[in-house]
């Protein structure tokens, strides 16, 4: 097919789709829904990945956690041995100071959620439910808390078990909204704490489980407080992130040692990084893409659907328009590229006006929620490409159908 022939079909292909405007919008519609959902989903996914992967690594490029199992355990799966794991213990967080020397440093911490949420109040303003953890002096190093106001936990906090705390961002908006909180003694589950430091305001999606809404008391006052949760967790620096795999190895070999696991028995601990984590999310995410891939593949056959249907009802009524064109000389292959590119250009413009569709979604993502715009080129493209595949195989048996008219009958339709 030449350039004019091509330009000539785009010219009939449009002045066709004006002449029934009705029609062909509802048809563009079916077409429009598939693209929008592939670009609305993949931006949300790709939002929710970055936002995630940031969160992640906001913890730092050099840090190990070390606890009983790793994230993902199925405790269903464990033998009665392995339920019956030691939690991590203070005293194992010194074994790791003292005898890793590609440690900079170890923070043993603990986290307290009550059941339907803490309550901490000051003067009749509550937080949003935010978690209380119990940390030493070191969280503020292995963390890399950074305090904007007063002054963090100090050894001697932890030492006299002090009742007093650093919040964060969220829980001092909701409690001191217009007042400085340094030396205001909130309530805490009913206890009494002074507020002595306001911590650095943290990007994190998970904000309410967040940084931004933790109530940080001295590791020795948490205990005091509640004796029976003693799921401690270590949380490791190492000196630099090119030492991370040399503080890894020094951690099991001192791990081991402490908590007396013979030799041919297996670690009865899990140490894991930031790798871990991003692993098990995009895990996590691959089973979300193939949901996007069904429901995606879903709107476009309806949308494809829609298109042949149109496109027969369209060869009925231009059966005499083709008996005509014959008559004057065009070729089967003329009809049939004449009504293909009727209705690649009808799924075209569907998957043109998804695409704007989808990239305005993405934006109103961006805008109304913690997650980043994140449209993919590659998505966009294969969004326009299966629009127009889709308008192609939808129009072929139409166009047969539209080849193979026999003049002289057409001629005489009605």
């Amino acid at each position: 097919m030449t350039f004019v022939e091509l330009k000539e079909g785009l010219i009939m292909a449009m002045g066709a789709l004006v002449g029934n405007k009705f029609r062909s919008s509802l048809t563009i519609l079916g077409v429009l829904i598939g693209v929008w959902s592939v670009i609305a989903m993949t931006s949300l996914i790709s939002g929710l990945d970055s936002a995630v992967e940031e969160s992640i690594s906001g913890m730092g490029s050099n840090i190990l956690f070390v606890d009983r199992f790793p994230p993902e355990v199925d405790y269903d799966d464990l033998t009665d041995e392995q339920r019956n794991r030691k939690f991590m213990t203070v005293d194992e967080a010194d074994a790791i100071r003292d005898n890793c020397p590609s440690v900079a440093a170890v923070s043993p911490e603990n986290h307290y959620w009550a059941r339907g949420g803490n309550k901490v109040k000051y003067k009749g303003r509550k937080a949003n439910r935010p978690a209380i953890v119990g940390v030493v002096p070191d969280y503020q190093k292995v963390r890399d808390v950074t305090v904007t106001s007063g002054r963090f936990i100090t050894k001697l906090d932890n030492d006299t078990r002090a009742m007093v705390t650093v919040i964060g961002t969220s829980i001092k908006k909701a409690l001191f909204p217009e007042e400085d909180p340094i030396g205001k003694e909130i309530r805490m589950n009913n206890k009494r704490f002074i507020v002595i430091g306001i911590r650095e305001e943290q990007k994190n999606m998970f904000d309410e489980g967040g940084e931004n809404n933790k109530a940080a008391i001295p590791l020795e006052t948490f205990q005091k407080l509640y004796p029976w949760d003693d799921a401690l967790t270590l949380v490791v620096s190492a000196e630099s992130a090119e030492m991370l795999e040399q503080a890894k190895e020094e951690v099991v070999v001192a791990l081991r040692r402490v908590r007396q696991v013979p030799y041919n028995k297996e670690n009865d601990f899990a140490i894991f990084g930031q790798e871990y984590l991003l692993d098990m999310i995009r895990n996590i995410t691959q089973y979300i893409y193939i949901a996007m891939i069904v429901i995606s593949s879903i709107g476009l056959m309806v949308g494809g659907v829609g298109v042949m249907n149109i496109m027969l009802v369209s060869v009925t009524e231009r059966t005499r328009e083709i008996g005509v064109r014959k008559a004057i000389g065009a070729k089967r292959t003329n009809i049939l590229w004449q009504f293909l590119i009727e209705a690649m250009t009808l799924s075209g413009l569907g998957g043109m006006l998804g695409i704007g569709t989808g990239l305005a979604t993405a934006l109103l993502i961006d805008l109304v929620t913690p997650l980043p715009f994140g449209v993919s080129l590659l998505y966009v493209t294969l969004g326009f490409a299966v629009a127009a595949s889709v308008g192609l195989v939808a129009g072929i048996y139409p166009a047969y159908r539209a080849a193979i008219v026999d003049p002289i009958e057409s001629l005489h339709y009605e």
